[in-house]
């Protein structure tokens, strides 16, 4: 299979919030494929729910040879390892120790009940659009055909 462009975010809000991060990129790297940008890290509040603990997120571009529900499983089992021990479902959140999300995966449009490519919420996500655009400002959401950039400033406008 050829390599593919993807655009991961992660995020942690338990434990060493930044050194999960990075052994999440680690992981990635050694699992997935190569990594071609990472963003600077953000400290965010969560959304969605209510904690007391701020989230710390970053979007990574990654080249893999990994089909999308390879790369769930992967990505999964990197949480595992990371300490997640429980995944958000129905629209319920929690605090993790890590999150990883599947934002792009190349021009793809896929959906099954295990996974959603696009991701379904990126775009009204601050907290994965603003690192999303420091390392992909012109990636195309495929559903919508507008840039990062230009989604990124969509909400920075209604904010």
């Amino acid at each position: 299979m050829q390599c593919v462009d993807v655009y991961l975010a992660l995020g942690s809000n338990i434990g060493d919030r930044e050194q999960t991060l990075a052994k999440a990129c680690d992981l990635i790297r050694r699992r997935v494929g190569s990594v071609i940008a990472e963003s600077k890290v953000y400290d965010t509040a969560p959304e969605g729910f209510l904690s007391e603990h701020r989230f710390q997120n970053q979007a990574i571009h990654v080249q893999t040879e990994l089909n999308p529900l390879e790369l769930l499983n992967v990505t999964q089992e990197i949480e595992q390892s990371l300490g997640r021990e429980q995944k958000s479902t129905s629209g319920k959140y929690y605090d993790r120790t890590c999150d990883i999300d599947i934002i792009l995966y190349g021009p793809m449009i896929w959906q099954s009940e295990a996974l959603e490519i696009p991701h379904p919420r990126f775009r009204e996500r601050l907290f994965v659009l603003q690192p999303l655009v420091e390392i992909a400002p012109e990636a195309v959401d495929p559903l919508t055909g507008k840039t990062i950039k230009d989604l990124y400033h969509g909400q920075t406008r209604s904010t």
